[in-house]
């Protein structure tokens, strides 16, 4: 259900306040690191050279107990349990994974990657101002980010009518979602039909489900599913010749149409930073939360011709990253 790996990568660090005064002797810091199939590696490899590039490379050590988990809310709360008791600061990738965390520990200095709303779902008591134990980058910049993906569909196609929303059953990030589709969809004459998940053995009867609502794209809700999960959806939305909007490039990449999202190795780099932050002193309460440092917008061009669509060019001139 999940897989740990031991780092350690060499380092100087100091004791603070926040945590256990015992401790203060340790000489290696202790980082616990929760994350994902499909890129993690890649992510966790961006985590660890960041850290390096911060100093943590001679003197003293700095280990990391990293544990890759499935998007189960259970799995998730087994990994946080396990690793509790081992470590000084956690990470953690996710809403659902950040949600599961504030649950279990209200001590330990926690910096979340890629959640939703942290705010709205009380991870933190304001954006500057966490409050507690938790601080970290957020996934969306603001509600209107949703909104600015629904606009990108009726830019592809301004005759459409009705657009299908994927979403993982129990995912904190649905409701923030929803609310920026609802306040959007009416304003450009869109119904939206919602369709949830439960397992990776749900898409295929989702889509045909998507199909039979004659729908003239989907919207994909980003989160932990929906990211583990992005190869599977972009094929069968590309199967289903369904125009696509995603959160994550990599839907993209796999065969979705377009998406709208942060650089994740940024936002991976970011995390390293206040991790750093927090070695030297600095309380999660104290360190604002941060919004992702740029949004980028990939088009699959392969795909728009499979799918005979014209991508305007307003919209081309707009993208970072087009797919041939």
């Amino acid at each position: 259900m999940h897989r740990r790996d031991l780092i350690t990568l060499a380092g100087g660090a100091v004791m603070w306040p926040f945590a256990a005064q015992a401790q203060q002797s340790r000489r290696a810091w202790r980082l616990g690191y929760i994350g994902t199939g499909g890129l993690g590696d890649q992510l966790f490899e961006a985590f660890s050279q960041k850290l390096g590039a911060l100093g943590y490379i001679q003197s003293k050590r700095i280990a990391i107990n990293r544990i890759n988990v499935t998007p189960d809310a259970k799995v998730i709360e087994i990994a946080i349990t396990s690793l509790l008791p081992e470590i000084d600061i956690l990470v953690i990738w996710g809403t659902l994974g950040a949600a599961t965390a504030k649950r279990l520990t209200s001590d330990t200095p926690t910096v979340f990657l890629s959640v939703g709303a942290p705010v709205d779902i009380g991870l933190v008591q304001s954006l500057s101002h966490p409050g507690g134990n938790m601080t970290g980058v957020t996934f969306e910049a603001a509600t209107e980010t949703y909104a600015k993906r629904l606009q990108m569909l009726k830019e592809i196609i301004p005759t459409c009518e009705r657009i299908a929303v994927l979403a993982a059953q129990g995912d904190p990030n649905v409701v923030f979602a929803m609310n920026s589709l609802e306040r959007a969809a009416p304003t450009m004459n869109i119904e939206l039909i919602m369709v949830h998940i439960k397992t990776p053995n749900d898409l295929p009867a989702a889509f045909d489900q998507i199909e039979r609502a004659a729908v003239s794209g989907l919207i994909v809700i980003a989160g932990l599913f929906t990211s583990v999960n992005s190869r599977t959806i972009a094929e069968l939305s590309l199967a289903h010749r369904i125009p696509s909007c995603h959160g994550f490039r990599e839907s993209v990449v796999a065969g979705g149409l377009i998406s709208l999202g942060p650089d994740l190795f940024a936002m991976v780099r970011q995390g390293a930073v206040f991790v750093d932050n927090i070695i030297r002193g600095a309380r999660p309460a104290d360190l604002p939360v941060e919004q992702p440092d740029r949004y980028e917008i990939y088009i699959n061009l392969k795909t728009a011709s499979i799918l005979g669509i014209e991508i305007p060019m307003p919209l081309l001139a707009r993208a970072d990253k087009l797919i041939d």
